[in-house]
């Protein structure tokens, strides 16, 4: 099976993992996290003997690119194997990939759900076959979901509006926020209005538009913004953007009416090509996830459910079926003024390709 290169995160992301990974009823501290491959019982026999399957949503964003070969890396790195599945942003091509990896008797199921409800009978399924299911990053809804993973995405909604009502306390926003059928959509959008609702009641903003996007397609988005913009002509002043793939849509757009630049905008991935454009202007902000942290967490946890070791959390996440044993890490603001030290100084972008 292909090795993918494993990335050394800063001493901050790490600190972080030692915290989160004792919550989980971990008792390793910094020195073994930062020295992993010469410690058991996290070495490189761990997880010998078991397969883990992880079915992903997309691999079309840069930023599942890095998920993927981050999680292969550190589960291959505990002596486990894994089968990657990649719908391609199609439902029902997730579900026939995750219903294979259950034949083929995976000992544990990681699913980053295309469509939070379409998998929640694949969760079922598992659990007949006896194999736990980790929700990836995205919340499967209306499933006894045995762990869930992500970062506190009502707090990175906040981190957006607080942004925009930075850049524009008075004037008209609009909010383009990702798939409807993802459940993270509506946990950014939760925290974003939470910021932004006190202003709308008080006359200082007003919403021209607020809408989810199709599949988080940058296109979707474009159209979107550009309907906004030709019934709103120029009166726009900021717009809250779910993600960096849906602000490159709304930047495109914004650039038929010159007002690239002009008008707020924020994003979320820290994209390499979102990272220039807040360099250049165009993109206010972004929201960094160390999906190092990400990856290298799911990855234990996934092989000790594997292992049918006891997961304990400290939060919980209701999915509309009850309370999802939840782990929810921090996410970084990111703007001009700490690109340098946060994903260059994580390794997550080459400097030379963000200054490029």
């Amino acid at each position: 099976m292909a090795k993918w290169a494993f990335r050394c995160r800063s001493l901050a992301v790490l600190t972080v993992l030692a915290l989160v990974a004792a919550a989980c009823g971990h008792n390793d501290n910094n020195d073994r996290i930062a020295e992993q491959d010469k410690n058991a019982p996290l070495g490189s026999d761990y997880g010998e003997g078991i397969v883990v399957g992880f079915s992903m949503d997309t691999l079309v964003e840069d930023r599942w690119l890095k998920d993927r070969d981050l999680f292969v890396a550190a589960v291959e790195r505990m002596g486990a194997e894994v089968n990657v599945q990649a719908a391609g942003g199609d439902e029902e091509k997730q579900v026939f990939h995750a219903e294979n990896l259950i034949s083929l008797g995976v000992d544990i199921l990681v699913v980053v759900p295309n469509n939070a409800e379409v998998m929640t009978e694949v969760v079922e399924k598992a659990h007949a076959a006896g194999i736990k299911v980790l929700s990836y990053d995205r919340l499967i809804k209306d499933a006894d979901v045995d762990l869930y993973i992500s970062f506190d995405n009502e707090k990175i909604g906040r981190m957006q509006a607080e942004a925009i009502k930075e850049q524009v306390p008075k004037g008209n926003i609009v909010y383009i926020g990702g798939s409807e059928m993802d459940n993270n959509s509506h946990l950014l959008r939760k925290g974003s209005f939470s910021v932004l609702q006190p202003l709308i009641d008080n006359g200082d903003l007003n919403i021209i538009e607020d809408r989810f996007t199709d599949e988080w397609l940058p296109a979707k988005a474009q159209e979107t913004m550009q309907r906004v913009l030709e019934n709103a002509g120029s009166r726009v002043d900021g717009v809250i953007s779910a993600n960096d793939g849906i602000a490159g849509g709304i930047i495109d757009a914004l650039m038929t009416k010159d007002l690239q630049g002009k008008v707020a905008v924020t994003g979320q991935d820290a994209d390499l090509m979102a990272i220039r454009r807040i360099i250049q202007g165009t993109q206010t902000m972004t929201v960094y996830k160390p999906i190092g942290l990400l990856a290298e967490t799911a990855a234990e946890l996934a092989i000790k459910l594997a292992r049918g070791e006891a997961v304990t959390t400290d939060k919980y996440v209701n999915n509309g079926k009850g309370e999802i044993p939840s782990v929810l890490l921090d996410p970084i603001f990111v703007d001009q003024s700490n690109i340098d030290t946060t994903v260059i100084a994580d390794g997550f972008h080459k400097r030379e390709d963000v200054y490029n």
